[in-house]
C-alpha cells in the first residue's frame, strides 16, 4: 500500500500534506504535476520564440502534450486511489485491526487455559482440586467462544481477497488507460512534428532531400544566419557562388550533419572540406571530400572560403 502510494506521489512532502488533510477530513488543494509543469514552461517558451517559427510551433505543441499527459496523470492517481488504495487502507486500518486484535485475544486466552491445566495437574488436596477444576471449565469455555470468533473472522478473508483482486484489476486497467492515452498524445505529437518541412527535422532522420532552410529575401550582409532548428541559413551571394562553382573549393562546415547513407559525407562543424560540383547532381548539394572519403554534403551546411 505504501509503495503504491509513493508510485502515484513521488513527492515525500506531497503525500505528507495529503495524509494531514484526510485526518481532518479537508480536501487538499489542487497541486500542478511535473508534466503540467513542463508543459507551460514549454508553452510560455515556444510563445517568447514566436508561435510562427518552426521551433516555437514545435515547443507549443509539445508542451500541448505534455499538459495532456499530466491530465492523464491525475487521473491515473484520482481512479487508484478510490479502486485500490482506499479499499486497501480500509481493510488493513479497519478490518484487519479488529482480525489482530482478535487472535491476539486468542493467544492470551489460549495460554490461560495452558495455565489452568497446569494447575489441575499440580492439585492435590481435594479442594484445591474442584476449584483447578472450575477455572479450567471457565477458561476452557472462554477460549472455545473467542476461538468461534478468531474462525469466523479468518473465515471472511477469502471474500476480502476476492474483493481485492477485483480492486487490483481494476488498478491494472487503470494503468493500461493511462499509458495507451500518453502512447496516443506521443504519437500524434509526433506525427505532427513530422509534418513540419524536412529542413526543421533533426540530422538523424535526413533523406535524398536537402535540408536546405529557406532562404531570407532581405539577408543583410554575406555571414550566415541560423534557422530555429540550428540549421544555417546561408546569404543569397554565398549560396549563389556554391552553386556555380567550377572546379574544387575549399569550405567550411557550419554545423554537424550525420549522413544518412552512404553516398553522403558526414561533417563535423569548423573542419575545412573540399567541394565540387558534379553535373546532374541535385543544386541543393555539393560533393565533399575529406582525404579518401567522398560524399554528398547539403550546401547548406557550408560556407564557402576565398
Amino acid at each position: 500500500m505504501k509503495q503504491t502510494e509513493v508510485l502515484l506521489q513521488p513527492n515525500p512532502n506531497a503525500r505528507i500534506e495529503e495524509f494531514v488533510y484526510e485526518k481532518l477530513d479537508r480536501k487538499a488543494p489542487s497541486r500542478i504535476n511535473n508534466p503540467e509543469l513542463l508543459g507551460q514552461y514549454m508553452i510560455d517558451a515556444g510563445t517568447e520564440f514566436g508561435p510562427g517559427t518552426a521551433y516555437g510551433n514545435a515547443l507549443i505543441k509539445c508542451g500541448e502534450t505534455q499538459k495532456r499527459i499530466g491530465t492523464a496523470d491525475r487521473e491515473l492517481i484520482q481512479t487508484s486511489a478510490l479502486n485500490f488504495l482506499t479499499p486497501l487502507r480500509n481493510f488493513i486500518e479497519g478490518d484487519y485491526k479488529t482480525i489482530a486484535k482478535e487472535r491476539k485475544l486468542l493467544q492470551n486466552k489460549r495460554l490461560d487455559l495452558d495455565a489452568a491445566k497446569t494447575r489441575l495437574k499440580k492439585a492435590k488436596a481435594a479442594e484445591t482440586r474442584n476449584s483447578s477444576e472450575q477455572e479450567l471449565r471457565i477458561t476452557q469455555s472462554e477460549f472455545d467462544r473467542q476461538a468461534e470468533i478468531t474462525r469466523l473472522l479468518l473465515e471472511g478473508i477469502s471474500s476480502t481477497h476476492a474483493h481485492h483482486l477485483r480492486c487490483l484489476n481494476d488498478f491494472v486497467e487503470a494503468q493500461m488507460t493511462y499509458y495507451a492515452q500518453c502512447y496516443q498524445y506521443m504519437l500524434d505529437l509526433q506525427k505532427q512534428l513530422g509534418s513540419f518541412p524536412s529542413n526543421y527535422l533533426s540530422n538523424n532522420n535526413q533523406t535524398s532531400v536537402a535540408p536546405v532552410p529557406s532562404v531570407l529575401p532581405n539577408a543583410i550582409g554575406s555571414s550566415a544566419m541560423a534557422s530555429t532548428s540550428g540549421l544555417v541559413i546561408t546569404s543569397p551571394s554565398n549560396l549563389s557562388d556554391l552553386k556555380e562553382c567550377s572546379g574544387s573549393r575549399k569550405a567550411r562546415v557550419l554545423y554537424d550533419y550525420d549522413a544518412a547513407n552512404s553516398t553522403e559525407l558526414s561533417l563535423l562543424a569548423d573542419e575545412v572540406i573540399t567541394v565540387f560540383s558534379v553535373v546532374g547532381m541535385d543544386s541543393d548539394w555539393l560533393m565533399g571530400e575529406r582525404g579518401n572519403q567522398k560524399g554528398k554534403v547539403p550546401i547548406t551546411y557550408l560556407e564557402l572560403l576565398n
